[in-house]
């Protein structure tokens, strides 16, 4: 890592901190607490298998906002078949940008291969449990033509800042969350609300009674700002955010030394420890394989002289589907915000992904869904309020504790039994009735 070391020191070396906690006093990033047990919700909306047919499998799919769908499919079903069902249920027109993760045993996070059958990709079940997730962050939210993806995006971000994923500067925290307030109940009224009101949110894993007046004052100043405007307004402001969008995999050096490689729209981040030392743009990695469980990287760097170099750059992770996966993601990462359209064929892919798997990116471009989606003129939807807490004054003549975090469902296998639990996360929900919403080009 010396030359990325040397290379990056001419640029600056913002701090970051992986979700969960802040780094020991070696450097090294501790995990994220335990989640605490709560109780399974019930399902909302079932679907019930096409045709009457007698072997099915059930798929549980927990949405963005909080609620969750119960869909039956034919035992051979794809993933294909699944996440059509979701995108109808939903009535989402701009499809690309989201997928469908479901968890291993390990606990390890897994995106569903459209392309295969369900029963080969996840093992825990039946029921299967999936999460309805924002897949590939758009680069530029402005893109977004219509205000429910842009809608979606919100309460995914939210999800990302409160679980710690997203981390953010506090005068960034304090207006995004007068943005999520002005969305949701309009313009701030000083005769009817007081800060006490915003204790009943949670925006950011670290609220306090401080923060939470700041955000009523940055409140005040949103008057006027529509739900769609407010969104807008949310959106570019998490999009300059460091690790907006960045999808985190701990791997290890040649050097034996932990680094975290983030795949984002312009390249591949990577950290040691707290800093982060360099950046591989996506039309300089050259190469990208894997083998077992090692990934190797070739980048094509200039030198001071202005000659290009070529540089390999091999980490190894903690077994060999890990790193299939973080090869997968790259390959994805890399055709999605990359290239304008995807290779169909084996002759016509070039030399960007060469050995260990067949696997090729089966979706579309951000190129293409940018320029190629069908609009429609107008379009209407119904925001659901987000979850309300009791206020800090109640709380605090009940004598409780404030509680900062509130939990977000996900299951969790427990001594061969599936179990619903909670971690630190948003419960994102819809707002109020949206207006009708006219499509941004």
């Amino acid at each position: 890592m010396g030359f990325l070391r040397r290379t990056f020191s001419r640029r600056s070396r913002p701090r970051f901190r992986a979700p969960g906690d802040e780094p020991d006093e070696r450097g090294r990033v501790r995990a994220p607490a335990a989640p605490q047990q709560v109780t399974q919700p019930p399902a909302t909306v079932h679907i019930p298998a096409a045709g009457g047919s007698r072997s099915t499998v059930t798929c549980r799919v927990v949405l963005l906002d909080g609620s969750d769908v119960t869909v039956e499919l034919p035992k051979k079903a794809k993933g294909q078949d699944l996440f059509d069902q979701i995108i109808y249920h939903l009535d989402l027109v701009e499809t690309d940008y989201f997928g469908l993760q479901f968890l291993d045993e390990d606990q390890s996070q897994h995106w569903l291969d459209v392309t295969k059958p369900i029963k080969k990709q996840i093992f825990n079940g039946p029921p299967f449990f999936f999460f309805f997730r924002v897949k590939f962050y758009s680069s530029e939210p402005n893109n977004l033509h219509e205000e429910f993806t842009r809608y979606l995006f919100v309460l995914q971000l939210r999800h990302d800042i409160l679980s710690g994923r997203l981390k953010c500067p506090y005068d960034v925290a304090v207006e995004l969350g007068a943005f999520c307030l002005q969305s949701e109940l309009g313009d701030c009224d000083p005769q009817e609300h007081t800060p006490v009101l915003v204790s009943e949110f949670r925006f950011s894993p670290k609220q306090t009674e401080v923060m939470e007046a700041d955000i009523f004052h940055k409140w005040m100043e949103c008057r006027g700002l529509s739900p769609s405007q407010a969104e807008v307004n949310f959106l570019n402001k998490c999009k300059w955010l460091e690790m907006y969008g960045v999808d985190m995999h701990i791997v290890k050096g040649r050097d034996g030394g932990e680094y975290a490689l983030g795949l984002t729209p312009t390249g591949i981040l990577v950290f040691e420890r707290s800093n982060k030392i360099g950046l591989f743009f996506w039309p300089k990695i050259t190469r990208l394989d894997f083998k077992k469980s090692r990934l190797t990287l070739v980048v094509v760097e200039d030198d001071e002289k202005g000659r290009q170099q070529e540089h390999t750059f091999v980490f190894e992770l903690s077994s060999s589907s890990t790193c299939k996966q973080l090869w997968k993601s790259a390959v994805e990462s890399h055709a999605f915000f990359r290239l304008r359209q995807p290779a169909r064929s084996q002759a016509s892919r070039n030399d960007f992904t060469r050995l260990g798997s067949r696997f090729r990116f089966s979706g579309r471009t951000e190129y293409q869904a940018t320029h190629g989606n069908r609009l429609r003129r107008a379009s209407t939807f119904e925001r659901r309020p987000s979850k309300r807490y009791p206020s800090r004054s109640q709380s605090m003549s009940r004598g409780n504790t404030h509680t900062h975090l509130h939990s977000c469902v996900e299951p969790v296998r427990e001594n061969g039994v599936w179990q619903f639990h909670s971690v630190a996360a948003p419960k994102q929900v819809h707002v109020q009735k949206s207006q009708t919403a006219e499509h941004v080009d």
